[in-house]
């Protein structure tokens, strides 16, 4: 576990003179200034002060940083905003009122956060006495017109502009790329492809670049919002919206009232021309769902499930869903995922699909599950620090496990787990901190795989470790409790601790205050004199990244024949090195580790070819079942057991283990393509069909062609038309050409960049028309294959249509407020231009490209980005 960190103003004694009274003077470090910093010396009596990097400590005695809670120093009750735009200049016009007194402490002073406005004027409200102020263009102090205690509300207006597009420190992360909070999209309708929107980010601290306020997650208020609009545009925001009311000059003024208090950050605001889509949950209340009028039908595919997850997630916790709306928007050029604003959750672009690109796809729904979780957790009840962030992150990865549960299976929620432990242990190789984390260098840092899936992993332990019965028991407890207000972890292992009776210590120190995770070293074996099995487990983690020794409780299975129920053993492992003795009936045909397969770890347990063949039948668990499957695929060649099993996982219950198994069989074997043309036609799952079909162009076997083309003609998911006409350009070239004009006004990005390929090695100056087209408005990850074909077709053609190409690349990778999959899709692109030159020896060429791609790597604002670009 992580130690408990020293407070950030410590003190020091310190020997000021040399005589027998030996005087000691305290001083605290944080008052001096960096040169009078006292050093501490090893030993058994401190040193004349110096400074402190003078004396080398070891790593393990250096103080650390302490990233600490806000301190509340006022209460901020109300937030009364009228606002309205100047679009031409990216500004806002504002005016805001806000209600406070001070938490404890009378106070005279004020400081808000307001970063980059212009400040007209501050004045206490009714009396309109001017207050004076001093403004640093990140906070605000304002000297108030006497001392206010703690039962006294007091009132101040703020008259002020607004500026976030002309900040001069705008930063980001990888998980929320700009700190603008307030964006202004296309405001000059310069791009005819692409909608004027407004939409605002708050989370971190960045409401506070639209309105003035206390930017802390421990605060809370509630709020009122005047939106003046031109009347074509639609308006969100949270809460209801009480009126709507036009004014003479053809605008209109939109009044959304907040009145359950809820942190800055979650506030939010949206304009745009948007269909509204609306559905009713609960008898009365509003369901609604944003997106732009060309997906208005598919607005309920885009946002699935919507009043079915208010009921599940109501009904689990045993606290109905406890805000007065719930409304969906998908926004452009959105700088992360998606946001929980309280009662209004707004979403990036690539989840606005129609219903038939989205059939079969997880990711809308995860989201939408991810996202109204939080309004629980996150919203409802608040991390009262950065470093407590996985109390909101780590429950709305949970939520994502508890509905795939719920609503499609054990097998399909533990394929979810196996996605989330992956994403985990891929970060943890390079980093590890803990969950509960006070030593980060920047608050953007903890929205991570720790926050985030670690979080959600561990809920998964402590929910199998107390029952479920006791866990939910303890959610509904801490919810209820804590309702509107903010919390650390403590408060929710008190809340376990209360509703079991158990001493949970133990648990969240190893799991939520220490990082890292387990590696385990399994060894059996079984003597069948004594008719004992023996099973040792080695904890080799290394203890300066992780827990020494952690405290784990598992469950060992031991199977003796096929079809016979296995017998359970429940073990705790908490030394270093621990061997267990088993009295078992028979030689064991599998002996099964972390049988419920729950614990965080990374296990080395070497199991024969038999063992797997047997596990995949035998045990209960997907993830048995995945696990042997892809042990298979280290072998060269498959044995006949090998075959056997996978022939057999071509039928397994889930999805995602027949498409394993249609990737690894034998596409030689007659049997085993007459299944996959079978699977082709009829598995029940998209992914499986597509993976099928793939393999099916890789036969070289023309009599498949009939197969493809009926494929083409009746498959409802894009994902496998994809893959058809792939499959149909390996096998009958020809026939692929004839048929991909009748595509090409599908928008789907899979159609687009299935065409993009097979253009891009069959360029012609016709075909430019349909990559001018399809450029402008794809983006996410299908950008980069999109832009890199585009590139490498126009290779292939004339002069002209070469430097046309580099120069609409360019003009995409210098375009800062295009998306970052844009921007990086144009850099490869010019990229693989530029190697394909090199190959051509047209030496003019690749210096031209080199001098774009150094102007595009120095103008790039998102670090990830350069880094990449690094490599170009």
């Amino acid at each position: 576990m992580k130690k408990i960190f020293f407070p950030v103003l410590v003190s020091a004694a310190l020997i000021v003179g040399c005589d027998a009274t030996k005087k000691i003077k305290t001083i605290d470090l944080a008052s001096l200034p960096e040169q009078d910093i006292p050093s501490i010396e090893l030993g058994d009596y401190p040193i004349t002060a110096t400074r402190i990097d003078t004396v080398a400590l070891p790593d393990d005695m250096q103080i650390p940083p302490y990233q600490a809670s806000a301190t509340r120093l006022h209460d901020l009750l109300h937030t009364k905003i009228e606002i309205n735009f100047d679009w031409e200049k990216e500004r806002a016009n504002g005016k805001a009122t806000l209600t406070l007194k001070p938490y404890f402490y009378p106070s005279d002073v004020l400081t808000l956060d307001a970063k980059n406005f212009d400040i007209k004027s501050i004045a206490l409200a009714g009396k309109g006495t001017a207050l004076k102020y001093d403004y640093n263009n990140e906070q605000v102090t304002i000297r108030l017109d006497k001392k206010y205690s703690r039962s006294e509300e007091y009132k101040i207006v703020i008259d002020y502009v607004a500026k976030p597009s002309e900040r001069k420190n705008i930063s980001g992360s990888q998980a929320i790329t700009s700190d603008k909070g307030l964006y202004f999209i296309n405001p000059r309708g310069e791009d005819i492809d692409k909608p004027t929107q407004i939409w605002t980010q708050g989370e971190t601290e960045s409401n506070s670049c639209w309105f003035p306020t206390i930017d802390k997650p421990n605060e809370r208020c509630t709020g009122e919002l005047y939106i003046t609009v031109n009347d074509k545009y639609k308006t969100l925001s949270n809460g209801l919206m009480l009126s709507s009311n036009k004014n003479t000059d053809g605008t209109r003024t939109d009044y959304w009232k907040m009145d359950q208090p809820i942190a800055p950050y979650l506030y939010m605001m949206a304009v745009g021309e948007f269909a509204v889509v609306k559905d009713k949950w609960d008898n009365n209340m509003e369901v609604s769902y944003y997106v732009e009028p060309k997906f208005e039908k598919d607005a309920r595919a885009i946002f699935p499930h919507t009043p079915e997850l208010l009921t599940f997630f109501s009904t689990k916790l045993g606290i109905k869903y406890p805000w007065k709306k719930y409304s969906q928007i998908v926004v452009r050029d959105y700088v992360s995922g998606a946001m929980e604003n309280t009662t209004a959750s707004i979403f990036g672009e690539y989840m606005q699909a129609t219903e038939r690109d989205l059939i079969d796809v997880e990711t809308n729904e995860s989201v939408v599950v991810h996202e109204m979780f939080h309004h629980w957790f996150g919203d409802y009840v608040t991390t009262e620090s950065w470093s407590n962030l996985t109390l909101n992150e780590g429950f709305a990865n949970y939520s994502e496990y508890l509905w795939l549960e719920h609503k499609y299976g054990k097998d399909a929620a533990q394929a979810h787990w196996r996605t989330e432990l992956a994403g985990y242990l891929g970060q943890a190789r390079g980093q590890r901190h803990a969950l509960i984390d006070f030593t980060y260098g920047n608050r953007e840092d903890m929205f991570d795989a720790h926050s985030y899936n670690k979080g959600g992993i561990i809920l998964h332990m402590l929910r199998n470790l107390i029952g479920d019965e006791a866990f939910f028991t303890a959610l509904n407890q801490y919810l209820t409790k804590h309702a509107f207000s903010d919390v650390e972890v403590h408060e929710l292992r008190m809340a376990f601790e209360d509703v079991t009776g158990q001493d949970l210590n133990w648990f969240f120190n190893q799991w939520y205050m220490n990082p890292g995770h387990p590696e385990l070293d399994i060894m059996k074996s079984y003597d069948a004199v004594t008719g004992k099995l023996v099973v040792t487990i080695a904890q080799r983690q290394s203890s300066q990244k992780n827990t020494a020794v952690y405290r784990l409780p598992m469950a060992i299975d031991v199977y003796y024949a096929n079809g016979e129920k296995p017998e359970r053993f429940n073990i705790t492992t908490n030394q270093r090195k621990e061997t267990f003795s088993f009295k078992v009936k028979q030689a064991p045909k599998l002996v099964n580790i972390d049988a419920d397969r729950i614990t965080l770890c990374e296990m080395n347990y070497t199991k024969t070819e038999e063992e797997y063949a047997f596990q995949y039948s035998n045990a209960p668990l997907y993830l048995d079942r995945i696990e042997a499957i892809e042990s298979f695929q280290a072998s060269e060649k498959f044995s006949e057991t090998a075959k056997k099993v996978l022939e057999k996982a071509l039928n397994d219950a889930h999805y995602s283990i027949r498409s394993t198994a249609v990737n690894m069989v034998d596409i030689g074997d007659a049997t085993i393509s007459t299944q996959l043309e079978k699977a082709v036609l009829s598995d029940a799952h998209s992914e499986v069909r597509s993976a099928a079909m793939f393999r099916l162009g890789q036969t070289d076997d023309k009599k498949y062609v009939e197969t493809i083309k009926k494929v083409l003609d009746k498959e409802r998911a894009f994902t496998v038309v994809s893959e058809a006409l792939q499959a149909l350009y390996a096998l009958d070239k020809e026939a692929a050409l004839k048929y991909l004009p009748k595509l090409e006004n599908e928008d789907s990005p899979n159609i687009v960049n299935a065409l993009a390929v097979i253009y891009s090695e069959n360029p012609t100056a016709e075909r430019v028309a349909f990559f001018d087209k399809k450029i402008k408005n794809i983006n996410g990850m299908e950008a980069v294959g999109f832009i890199s074909s585009y590139a490498v077709m126009s290779t292939g053609l004339d002069d002209k249509a070469q430097d046309k190409c580099i120069s609409t690349l360019k003009v995409i990778g210098l375009a800062m407020e295009d998306s970052p999959w844009r921007r990086y899709g144009a850099a490869k692109g010019l990229s693989d231009m530029k190697t394909i030159y090199r190959s051509l020896n047209n030496v003019s060429k690749v210096k031209e490209i080199e001098l774009i791609i150094a102007e595009v790597k120095n103008k790039e604002t998102n670090k990830q980005l350069k880094a990449i670009y690094d490599m170009f």
